[in-house]
């Protein structure tokens, strides 16, 4: 059941009971016949003639009228008491109709004319049964179901609101007025309405339910359909028309002008920035609109607001120009940059390039903030394109300006890593002005192969200013040049043919990578890691392995363990041919071995040996004497860190073979 029946049917049900003809007509008994004065031969005018009977008769007639129930009459206010009307309606008897159904006749006199509905000839007291308000329904609902019809006009009085609409009076009936079918323009307060009289069209009928729906709406569309067909005819683009803010959204507001809506688009209202349209118009409010375009046959027409002043740029003063400092408001920030109005409706452009020396500024929203009030220097203006760039890092001194002065080559500096990438990391020394260290310059000993291996982003790192191009604004910067090329004195450490104790602290298929005493790394062969009884070293395993290869370039020492076995083997079977061939000697010539020359011989080579030790401690004291003035400059555990395997083609193929 629809909200119109529903509302209605509570309201009617006791008013429908009483004004349905078919109710009525069924509950009034069958009228007596006339009486027939032939069947009576009594006294009862028996002594009248024929003439006499058809006098009286005729006087009758003419005096009383014959009613029947259920239909409606007119009748004469015969008195008046304070309970009742008395009506007569030329019956035999008159009728008693109760004041209350006569409240909207406050005026109500005797002889006043007024319609009743005979409910009944005689009731059970003999008395004329008569209705006002009967009369007045079944009047009402006449009237409405022709007019609904017939298509006809009715008129009523809203008398109160309800849920989704209005309830209407239309001739003492209640009918239904939707929302939706009020006005054309969306209707945000039904109060407004409460008490006002007004036509509509009846366009929905439910004779069992006795209720009808109404509509307003569907006679201002009627009237605006001509006004609407006018307006299209004359429409042409630049034409002014006064228009009414119907509806506004986000992106603008629609404009009523008179029975067709065009859009108003939020960048067409004003010629500064409008954020949201609601900050500026208001609905119903009435405005002059300029046509700007229309299509698909006029149906779809753009309008502007801003158009009818003139453009801000116009006006703007000869004064601005290129270098000259202006002040404005941010207006907007975007990631690309911040729009600042310098004027009403002219605005400039801050690239985020432009915003600060420092190349580490990602977004523009770390400086600027919506509303603020600043000062920029402008970079270029286009008058004709109404275009402005401005700049803000132009407020202050240019920080490569004679950079080479302050950033000597060789001058020692503290920065903070603000980068890290997988070929160096980018110092920042000031304002505007980074560095590179690149993986290589960041330690003597270590292979590095991401800096993130040695530092952390937005630690402090001191750095050895390496080269300087100011045309590029590029610094090159070091950090192991802090200290002395350490391998100047590893080259005498670990001299090719030199045996040294070392530890596998990793392997793969090439070969392993072993640590060697001061932090260094040297790699081992896959074929240089067997040991004597075939078997081959593992990771975790503490050996001597022997030199094979020191690059000190490169900063590359390899390594064999297999060459240490191999050769003592071969130094153990030359002594043994020498010891044979000695003793055939002296069996042949029979004298024995000098004891004077064999001591001459031992201690020789006991000096050589004693020359080789002392040469090698002088080194290692010298390289611990670095090593622990380096400990005190960084963290021991940075000092300590492993470092992955080389493993490298080229390491391999520079080995030579055993």
């Amino acid at each position: 059941m629809s909200e119109e029946t529903n509302h209605t049917q509570t309201n009617q049900v006791q008013d429908d009971a009483a004004i349905s003809r078919e109710s009525l007509v069924a509950s009034v008994p069958t009228p007596a016949t006339d009486f027939d004065w032939d069947t009576d031969d009594s006294k009862y005018g028996g002594d009248y003639s024929q003439a006499d009977r058809e006098s009286q008769e005729a006087l009758y007639a003419g005096t009383l009228s014959t009613v029947q129930p259920n239909t409606i009459i007119d009748g004469t206010v015969a008195a008046l008491t304070d309970r009742d009307v008395v009506l007569n309606i030329g019956f035999k008897s008159d009728g008693l109709v109760s004041r209350t159904e006569f409240r909207d006749m406050p005026d109500l006199k005797v002889g006043d004319i007024v319609a009743v509905l005979v409910m009944d000839q005689e009731n059970k007291d003999g008395q004329l049964v008569l209705s006002r308000k009967s009369a007045k329904l079944l009047k009402a609902w006449e009237t409405i179901t022709t007019a609904h019809e017939q298509d006809l006009i009715v008129e009523g009085k809203v008398k109160s609101r309800t849920k989704g609409g209005l309830v209407v009076d239309i001739s003492g009936i209640e009918t239904f007025l939707p929302g939706s079918q009020i006005d054309v323009k969306p209707v945000r307060d039904y109060d407004q309405y409460v008490g006002k009289t007004m036509e509509f069209k009846v366009v929905k009928l439910n004779p069992i339910l006795k209720n009808a729906v109404v509509s307003h709406k569907i006679l201002i569309e009627k009237d605006l359909e001509a006004q609407k067909a006018e307006i299209i005819a004359n429409l042409e683009k630049g034409q002014v028309l006064e228009g009414i803010v119907k509806n506004i959204t986000d992106f603008g507001a629609f404009i009523d002008l008179g029975g067709i809506d065009g859009l108003l688009h939020i960048t067409d209202i004003s010629w500064g920035r409008v954020t949201n349209p609601r900050d500026v118009l208001t609905l119903d409010e009435k405005l002059n609109v300029v046509i700007l375009n229309f299509e698909d046959g006029k149906k779809r027409i753009s309008l502007g607001l801003k158009q009818l002043t003139p453009h801000p740029w116009d006006a703007l003063t000869q004064n601005i120009e290129l270098g000259s400092r202006i002040k404005g408001k941010v207006v907007n920030i975007a990631e690309y940059g911040a729009f600042i109005e310098v004027a009403q409706g002219v605005e400039g452009l801050i690239h985020v390039s432009e915003m600060s020396w420092s190349q580490h500024l990602r977004n523009p929203s770390e400086i600027l903030k919506v509303d603020e009030e600043i000062e920029a220097v402008v970079l270029s203006i286009e008058r004709e394109e109404r275009k402005m760039s401005l700049g803000l890092k132009q407020l202050s001194p240019d920080p490569w300006t004679n950079i080479e002065e302050k950033y000597l080559v060789g001058s020692r500096h503290k920065g903070k890593v603000r980068n890290l990438t997988n070929f160096g990391l980018f110092v920042e020394l000031g304002e505007g002005v980074d560095g590179l260290v690149h993986v290589s310059d960041l330690s003597w000993t270590k292979k590095i192969n991401h800096p993130s291996e040695f530092i952390k982003k937005d630690e402090e790192i001191e750095v050895v200013v390496l080269e300087v191009d100011n045309e590029n604004r590029r610094l090159s910067l070091g950090h192991k040049q802090l200290e002395d090329n350490p391998w100047d004195t590893f080259e005498t450490i670990f001299m090719e043919g030199s045996d040294h104790e070392a530890k596998i602290i990793s392997s793969d298929d090439k070969g392993a990578v072993v640590e060697l005493a001061y932090g260094l790394d040297g790699f081992v062969p896959r074929k240089q890691l067997n040991r004597e009884n075939g078997a081959a070293l593992k990771v975790g395993e503490t050996a001597t392995f022997r030199v094979l290869e020191f690059n000190k370039d490169n900063r590359r020492i390899a390594l064999s363990h297999t060459r240490t076995w191999e050769a003592a083997n071969a130094a153990a079977d030359t002594e043994v041919q020498v010891a044979i061939s000695k003793k055939k000697t002296e069996q042949q010539a029979n004298v024995p071995a000098s004891m004077g020359d064999n001591d001459v011989l031992n201690s020789l080579k006991a000096g050589m040996v004693e020359e080789e030790k002392k040469a090698q401690q002088v080194a290692i004291k010298e390289m611990d004497a670095k090593a622990k003035k380096k400990a005190t400059k960084k963290d021991a555990t940075e000092a300590e860190a492993t470092p992955e395997a080389d493993t490298t083609a080229e390491a391999t193929e520079a080995i030579p073979e055993a």
